[in-house]
């Protein structure tokens, strides 16, 4: 890990982390069938190493941030999975939303934000949201350089992989 990101995980450590839509879809997909990773075409470009890694940065974090937008793609994308896996899938979402901090982003806040016809309402939400408060995981590289551009910290989760944490 570099001293960057060894630092922004020290600073975010007690305030939270937001991971975007497609990482929590990485850990349900995951948490259910490793092998399922590489086959399902939502997370296929992840392997169950990389599962591992993200199990590993949550442990880090104290709290986790969501947003009812984020948690909805998610079930959205969840739903495609054949069962039992679907299935097995929605209850730990049940699960995690218990312990997770959950905000709600207005969505006329949301679509103020500059870049809101590029980004959508989802990760308008997140722009709103994170801006001085949480760190955001992403494998979204548009979205964290916009988010790094505008002051607010981003990692890219990819640079994780490259870096083997």
């Amino acid at each position: 890990m570099t001293d960057y990101i060894r630092k922004l995980f020290g600073k975010y450590k007690r305030q939270g982390v937001i991971f975007d839509t497609n990482i929590l879809l990485l850990l349900f997909v995951g948490s259910v069938n490793k092998e399922r990773i590489s086959k399902f075409n939502r997370t296929e470009n992840f392997s169950p190493e990389d599962y591992d890694l993200l199990v590993e940065i949550i442990s880090y974090f104290s709290k986790i941030v969501v947003t009812p937008n984020i948690l909805t793609e998610v079930n959205n994308l969840i739903n495609q999975l054949g069962e039992p896996e679907r299935s097995q899938s929605v209850e730990l979402l049940a699960k995690a939303v218990t312990k997770w901090d959950e905000f709600y982003v207005e969505s006329s806040t949301a679509t103020q934000v500059e870049k809101f016809t590029k980004y959508g309402l989802t990760d308008s939400g997140i722009i709103s949201l994170a801006k001085g408060k949480y760190l955001v995981l992403t494998n979204d590289f548009p979205l964290a350089n916009y988010l790094q551009s505008i002051g607010v910290d981003a990692v890219n989760f990819y640079h994780l992989i490259d870096y083997k944490l």
